[in-house]
């Protein structure tokens, strides 16, 4: 039996979230929100944005899944991957803020903010 396009996005959420779980509490609960959000915000986009959602959150969840093995992130060596600068140029301007706006929400740094001298 062949799974409707809205099934296969349901597996797929429910998937990541289950992957989630093998993640550091902090990374869990940011990645879970993200998750959330960004399922939520692609629900009336168009057949090509669609397909491009749906195998970029499955490459994710393989790459978790491959990260995280059977052992879970305790054994696992590192988390995550370098995005390729040729990724970034394909993004749209919002695309590459909510990135931008993830990594400050990771990280808790913003790279924008200099720090002022004092003399």
């Amino acid at each position: 039996m062949e799974l409707s396009h809205v099934q296969r996005v349901r597996l797929l959420y429910k998937t990541v979230l289950r992957l989630h779980r093998g993640l550091p509490d902090e990374l869990k609960q940011l990645g879970n929100i993200y998750v959330r959000e960004e399922f939520k915000r692609h629900k009336l986009c168009n057949i090509a944005e669609a397909a491009a959602f749906m195998n970029e959150w499955t490459r994710y969840a393989v790459t978790i899944a491959q990260q995280l093995g059977i052992r879970g992130p305790k054994y696992s060596e590192k988390l995550g991957q370098n995005l390729e600068e040729s990724f970034l140029h394909e993004m749209r301007d919002d695309q590459v803020q909510q990135l931008f706006d993830l990594l400050v929400a990771a990280t808790g740094v913003d790279p924008n903010d200099q720090p002022t001298k004092t003399i």
